[in-house]
Parts: structure tokens; sequence; C-alpha cells
């Protein structure tokens, strides 16, 4: 089966980000290799690939921390090399590491950064309180960012980059290290930012306090229900650069967040190898992954392994993925359940299933890294050295 086919680029869009042949090396390290992307408003892009392969530098080239070896980065029209204070005016950053000061309190931290960016007392109070009721942490406001959990101190971060209502976010793994609960939550507010219509559809739970995280009290809980926001709340609150179409490019080692993203782009050793939409990346492996239940399971994967049309043979749980090729899928099907039972095991399941962006990324971390996209691009690597940014 053919990829499937990517819409074809509306022309009434802007884009802005705009990424174009960057390079980048860390003494005979090269990071980046070549990387181009490009993203829309109103579009979230996800940027997921091994350690190492990238991602990180990649987004700080994109902020202006790290100087570009070669290329060129332009967001929302003003360039990165040149314009750099015009370009950071754009954009609001989350990093991986939390970066707040926390021996202040949550909406001290907020009007320091809203400050910086030179607002006014008059405007930061009430924008202040207008995100803190967005995220869901106008009931925390007195309270120090030290003493917050992880999923709040995320939250916490991500109104401090929207309090000059940015019109592109860069989120570097923002949900990393916080609970199920907290990461549906944070993805319901980066989904409800991006969409054009304050009443549009979400996607899970509402937002709520991070007390899933069971590191709160039950004070906190009891704090956390009493102020959690409805949708409408939500809607409402969410700044006005959103309903304008707020671009979104994050970084996540999560794939069923890369799942919600519009387009991904696998990274590995600085290139972009692949990039799509998730339903056009998971095609590609389309008629190839078969599901294996049975046992023992060790002699199951073995038994798999050694058959000629198999290439890979990875655990889901209690069950295997094998990854057969092109158009070999009903030869496996046929011979497998016959030679595992004839080596002493049991099947209890083997069927074909449809492919999962896990399957995609294990097979892609395997391949040669050569671009082999289904748009048109490539892109960067990983590695945190200290540089001075643009002046």
């Amino acid at each position: 089966m053919k990829p499937e086919a990517l819409p074809p680029e509306r022309t009434d869009v802007p884009t802005l980000i705009e990424a174009q042949n960057l390079h980048k090396s860390f003494g005979k390290n090269h990071a980046v290799k070549d990387v181009s992307l490009r993203v829309r408003a109103g579009e979230i892009y996800g940027l997921v690939g091994p350690d190492g392969a990238g991602k990180t530098t990649t987004i700080r080239m994109l902020v202006g921390a790290l100087r570009v070896d070669a290329g060129e980065v332009n967001v929302c029209g003003y360039d990165v090399k040149r314009q750099v204070e015009q370009a950071r005016a754009q954009f609001g950053y989350l990093s991986q590491r939390f970066s707040l000061y926390e021996d202040l309190t949550v909406l001290e931290n907020i009007r320091f950064f809203a400050e910086v960016r030179g607002l006014s007392s008059k405007e930061w109070l009430p924008r202040s309180m207008e995100i803190l009721e967005f995220v869901g942490l106008a009931g925390f406001k007195d309270r120090r960012a030290g003493q917050l959990s992880g999923g709040m101190k995320q939250k916490l971060g991500l109104a401090s980059a929207l309090v000059t209502r940015p019109r592109v976010l860069l989120l570097d793994e923002p949900t990393t290290g916080v609970d199920p609960v907290t990461r549906q939550d944070f993805w319901q507010l980066v989904i409800k930012l991006v969409s054009s219509s304050p009443s549009g559809a979400t996607v899970g739970r509402p937002p709520r306090e991070d007390v899933g995280s069971r590191r709160g009290s039950a004070v906190e809980a009891q704090a956390g229900a009493a102020n959690r926001p409805s949708n409408a709340d939500i809607a409402k609150g969410a700044p006005s650069s959103a309903q304008g179409g707020v671009s979104v490019l994050l970084t996540t080692p999560y794939m069923d967040e890369a799942a919600r993203c519009n387009r991904v782009g696998f990274m590995r050793e600085g290139v972009i190898i692949a990039e799509g939409t998730p339903n056009a990346l998971k095609s590609t492996l389309n008629d190839r992954i078969l599901e294996l239940r049975g046992q023992p399971i060790a002699l199951l994967r073995k038994v798999a392994h050694q058959d000629k049309d198999v290439e890979d043979v990875q655990a889901f749980g209690n069950r295997l993925h094998v990854r057969v090729g092109e158009n070999k899928a009903e030869d496996v099907l046929s011979r497998l359940r016959s030679t595992i039972r004839s080596e002493g095991g049991e099947v209890t399941n083997l069927r074909l299933v449809p492919p999962g962006l896990e399957d995609v990324f294990i097979a892609l971390s395997e391949s040669e890294p050569e671009i082999s996209r289904l748009s048109e691009r490539p892109t960067s690597g990983d590695v945190g050295l200290q540089e001075r940014p643009y002046d």
C-alpha cells in the first residue's frame, strides 16, 4: 500500500517557523546536517528521535540560543541572525529543565518575565491572571515555585512562556517526568492554544490541577478541585493570539504524544530521516506488522527471529510485534504458527495489526540514516554545549 499523501499546503495560512539548510558542529561532532523544516500557523509539529539525535540543538538554534554554522532561520518573518530581538518577541520557550525562580511565587515568576519583556504594570497583572486561569494555577498564585509538584512547574513554565501572547511556542520535552494525567492536561492546553476557535473540540479530559501526581497534599487536592477550570473557562482564558493561530514546535519521547501532532519529524544523527502526518508515517508499514501472543515468550521471539522474512521482533507488554518484509505477511502467517508448535511453544493469537508510531520509530532507528520522507525536507543533533547566542 502506498503511503498516505500529505494534504496540499494552504497558501492562506502563514508560515511562522521556517528553517533552511541548517548546519551546526561542535568540534568534529556534526550535530546538525542540512536541516530544513516549516511550521504553519495553527499547526503542532513534533520532533522525535533517540537521545542525541539533535532535537534540543535544533530548538536552541531556532530561539537564537545557539549560532548556526550555516543556514537560515525565520520566525514570523524575522531573520533570527539579523533581527534576533524582534524574532524573540514572537515566541515563548519552555526548556527541558525547570528554569524559573523557585524562591519566587507563581505570580511573581510570571510578573518577572512579563516586565522583562516590557509589559507595564497595567498590562501584566490582568494578563497574568488570565493565563493562570487558562493553565489551572489561579488557586496557587501565591505559592512558591519550589513548592510546586513537577506537573505544576511545567504549567507555570507554560504560563510564563504565554505571558507576552506569543505567536510561536517552542517546547522541549515539556511533559517528561510528569504523571500520565498531567501529561493529558498539558496536551489539552496545547490543543486549545492552536485551535482557531475557542469552542473547538478537545482531546481527552479537561485540564485540572496536578493533584494526580501523588505528591500533593489533601489540602492541595481540595484547592485543585475548587479551582479546576471547565472547558469553557479554558477557551475564554486562552491568550488572544491563540485564536489567530499559534504554531507549536515541540520535542517528545512519547509516541502517543507524537500521534497528536499535525506533522512529525523523525530525527537521527542530525537529520530528519522521515517527516509527515502520523497516519502517513504509519502507512509506510501497512501490512507488515504481526501481533504474536503465546508462551513461552522467549521461545516465540527466538522462532520468529529465525524466519527468513522477519525483519525485527519487539516486545510490547505481553505480546510481540513482528515486522516482516514487504508482501511477506501471508507467508509468515502461514508458517509461523506451525513452526512455533513444532518447537514446543503455544500460540494463542497471531494476526496482522495496524502499525503504530512505535513500530515506525523502531524501524527508522534501525535503518540507514538516509532521508526517506513523505514530504520534502531534512534536520539536527542533541548536543548541550554552551555557546554564546546572538547578541
